[in-house]
């Protein structure tokens, strides 16, 4: 009888200390409403901005070892806007990101290193204009706490800065040396719990 009432207080142990595991890893999902994806390129001396206003993805996080953190994006290129129709309208063409074939920009993370209290480079799988690449994205956790209606959010920043032609990404030639090669990335998000 001691022997079975061991084992069950041994069992109720491991449940609640895999359930306590289990319970520390929380997937939120991106806000778009609070949300931003933004990027700049030179165009002969000055920066042209630009925004991706449709997007979507989960980060899924162990709050108790953020390195074992992991992020799933996507962005859809008909949503690229630089407050210039006849220019969003050439960004969709087959000179830059050809919309009809690659109609989606994604980001697979593979890998979360800690640079500073709240600092990772977080390594992934970017794909644009049908072109995987790895690259690394300096990210800021702003931290996890309550929201409005009872929702528990999370904040997070990340920047990056791409060679576009590593993509494909080309732009017609008669654009010559007008248009730079490097694009800064600047992404802010507002991420709900999943419940």
């Amino acid at each position: 009888m001691k022997l079975l009432s061991k084992s069950l207080v041994l069992a109720a142990l491991v449940a609640g200390l895999a359930s306590a595991a289990s319970a520390a890893v929380e997937t939120y999902a991106i806000d778009t409403v609070h949300s931003s994806v933004g990027f700049s390129v030179r165009h002969f001396f000055t920066k042209v901005p630009g925004t991706f206003t449709q997007f979507s993805g989960t980060i899924t996080v162990d709050r108790n070892n953020l390195e074992k953190s992991s992020v799933v994006a996507a962005i859809q290129v008909g949503s690229v806007s630089t407050a210039n129709e006849k220019r969003d309208t050439h960004l969709k063409s087959p000179d830059f990101f050809d919309l009809g074939k690659f109609s989606t920009i994604t980001f697979t993370s593979k890998s979360w290193k800690k640079t500073g209290d709240s600092t990772f480079d977080v390594a992934g799988d970017l794909t644009i204009h049908g072109v995987t690449k790895e690259v690394v994205l300096k990210v800021t956790s702003l931290g996890f706490g309550p929201g409005m209606m009872g929702a528990q959010l999370s904040g997070w920043d990340a920047s990056v800065t791409l060679n576009r032609s590593d993509f494909g990404v080309n732009g017609p030639a008669w654009l010559g040396t007008a248009l730079g090669n490097e694009v800064a990335v600047s992404i802010t998000v507002e991420a709900d719990l999943k419940k």
